[in-house]
């Protein structure tokens, strides 16, 4: 073992020991090793950085930003809401659930699945008397595991077919990791709903998770072409029955009418006063084709159709709905700059005692006041004549910089935005083409996948599907230094001969030269380093390893790299070896030792499973 030799095993081992500890981020951790590599002389410093142009990298935080154009047009709501039953068993939930969340994964950020459809795993606890655990564990599971199906489902697979091009053996195909991912998948899905499930422990959530606003009271236009028209409040109630929600009065031509007999049916221009979380709107707006009263009465600009405010008719359009509006200095206020900001009233404030229409929010702020929450329970009253009282929650939309004055001005406490995904289904088209356009480029070889997925991004700002000041926040920047900064420090053990004179102590030590014996070695390292730490960074460190080993024995090293594609996606013991454990640590009220319970017997199954099928699909 020579010095550069030594300085590598120091640094690596450095490193790993920092992402068990913990204490830094995972990207602080990763940089810090690859500086000690240029400081040593192990890494040149002209290319410390050659990493940020890796197409690996590149390919990562393309498919994020394309998750995220899923996400913004309502196609993964579109497609929860058809495939998973309002009426099941355990069973039959457990399996759609895990089902949708596993396919989504192939083809999206796991981590935006397992955030898309935690609030239905959560209803679907509550109707099958359950714990939030005992269906979020499954769930964050299922997306895991239908990650390694495809090139794009989880970055491990973007490194390992990194690292097979730089071999010289050229790029997997986007769906090479299907035979074995797609087998994994489907038999973990299925022992999980069967009989795994049983094995989460049954938790309560943590107190105090997140905040809770309450029940807000939001106002609805049915427009004529709507699906609502015609339909009793009995049945539309009963269609959204899950959300939560509920129709506590009707306007129409300027009347209210509280508490309305189920057997009325709703008209065109009627105005539904819904009492709901603004989370559980997005099922009412989705399925009606309905719009924000505020929304819509923001374009009546000329006083036609319906009949509106004073206020309204002087308004220029701020909505998502709108291209543009009028911010309070008469500039421009674009599509891509409206968020949806809660606020608190505080005692003191100039607005309380006063109505959206007294203060002019249109005219003055080019700002909408969308629902308003009151000690937990929406006012009887129609929003733009509620008088405001301090304590009370408001949910405002308009441009992060006209927000910031209203603040300023009424005194008022921004507590966080919330994402409320109105659907569009000129951009759920077009994001769904891209997406599987993006797909099918690589499928034929027509253009390697970063330059392809980067193409989509490109057509996703262009259709205005993603905005592009959403570009940049939807990608996970920690994951990306990550990446960049790892793939040279690869780079150096295997220049130094590090990962051949590991993989021959591997090898001759643990496998004593069988090559099957080797094959499982890297597969339950692999899985192993992926519970406790990064598992992009355990792909990044196992795949020159998988490669030496390879070399050693003479054999297919595409079995050992898809060996390493495997491991680094069965992060099951712990919950900070994957993001979408973590994300289900509160919300299941889990403590660290939770995980293994489930976690472990699914890890020996894909162990089970996964070497046989190597051995067929990728034979030594």
């Amino acid at each position: 073992m020579n010095a550069a030799q030594i300085l590598i095993f120091v640094i690596l081992a450095l490193t790993m020991g920092l992402f068990l500890w913990g204490r830094f981020r995972h990207d602080v951790v990763a940089l810090a090793a690859l500086l000690a590599c240029v400081l040593v002389g192990l890494v040149p410093a002209a290319e410390a950085f050659s990493g940020f142009g890796h197409p690996a990298v590149i390919t990562v935080a393309c498919v994020l930003v394309l998750s995220q154009g899923l996400q913004n047009s309502g196609v993964v709501d579109a497609l929860a809401r058809a495939v998973l039953p309002r009426e099941s068993g355990r069973l039959t939930g457990m399996l759609a659930l895990m089902g949708l969340g596993a396919v989504f994964s192939g083809f999206m950020n796991n981590v935006g699945a397992m955030a898309l459809l935690m609030p239905i795993a959560v209803q679907l606890a509550g109707r099958l008397n359950l714990t939030p655990g005992q269906v979020l564990m499954p769930l964050a599971f299922g997306t895991i595991l239908g990650g390694m199906t495809t090139l794009i489902g989880t970055p491990p697979n973007l490194i390992v077919s990194g690292f097979r091009a730089e071999a010289g053996i050229g790029y997997f195909a986007m769906f090479d990791f299907a035979p074995i991912g797609v087998a994994v998948a489907v038999l973990g899905v299925i022992f999980v709903a069967i009989l795994g499930w049983r094995l989460v422990p049954a938790r309560q959530s943590a107190a105090g998770e997140g905040f809770e606003t309450g029940a807000y009271l939001t106002e609805l236009r049915v427009p004529k072409n709507s699906k609502a028209v015609g339909m009793t409040l009995h049945d539309f109630e009963s269609a959204i029955e899950e959300s939560g929600a509920q129709v506590v009065s009707l306007v129409r031509n300027e009347v209210r009418l509280n508490a309305p007999r189920g057997r009325r049916r709703i008209r065109a221009e009627d105005v539904l006063v819904l009492e709901a979380e603004i989370d559980a709107l997005t099922e009412a707006l989705s399925i009606f084709g309905i719009k924000l009263e505020q929304q819509t009465s923001s374009l009546k600009a000329d006083g036609k159709g319906a009949q509106v405010s004073s206020e309204d008719k002087h308004a220029q359009p701020t909505a998502p709905c709108a291209q543009t509006g009028e911010d309070k200095d008469g500039g421009t206020a674009r599509d891509e700059d409206i968020v949806l900001r809660e606020l608190v009233v505080l005692p003191g404030s100039n607005i309380v005692g006063r109505s959206a229409s007294e203060m002019r929010l249109r005219t003055r702020y080019g700002i909408n006041l969308l629902a308003v929450s009151r000690e937990g329970h929406p006012p009887r009253i129609r929003l733009r004549s509620l008088k405001l009282k301090s304590g009370d929650l408001l949910l405002m939309q308009g441009s992060s910089e006209v927000l910031a004055d209203f603040i300023s001005d009424t005194g008022c406490v921004p507590l966080r935005e919330r994402e409320l995904r109105i659907p569009d289904m000129r951009k759920a088209i077009f994001s769904a083409v891209i997406m599987l356009g993006a797909i099918a480029t690589v499928t034929l070889g027509l253009l390697p996948a970063a330059v392809a997925f980067a193409l989509g991004v490109l057509a996703s700002v262009m259709f205005s599907i993603v905005p592009p000041r959403q570009v940049y926040s939807a990608v996970d920047w920690p994951v990306v230094v990550l990446l960049a900064a790892l793939i040279p420090v690869a780079g150096a053990m295997q220049e130094t001969g590090a990962a051949h004179l590991l993989a021959r102590f591997l090898v001759e030590t643990v496998a004593q030269g069988h090559a099957v014996v080797a094959l499982a070695v890297i597969l339950i390292t692999t899985m192993f380093l992926s519970d406790v730490m990064n598992n992009a960074a355990t792909a990044a460190v196992m795949c020159p390893i998988a490669l030496g080993i390879a070399t050693a024995l003479g054999a297919n090293p595409d079995s050992f790299l898809m060996a390493v594609a495997i491991g680094a996606s069965c992060a099951f013991l712990t919950p900070i070896g994957h993001q979408n454990n973590t994300l289900i640590l509160g919300p299941g009220g889990f403590g660290f030792g939770d995980y293994w319970r489930l976690g472990l017997p699914l890890e020996i199954l894909v162990v089970v499973v996964s070497i046989p099928l190597l051995l067929v699909v990728w034979p030594l």
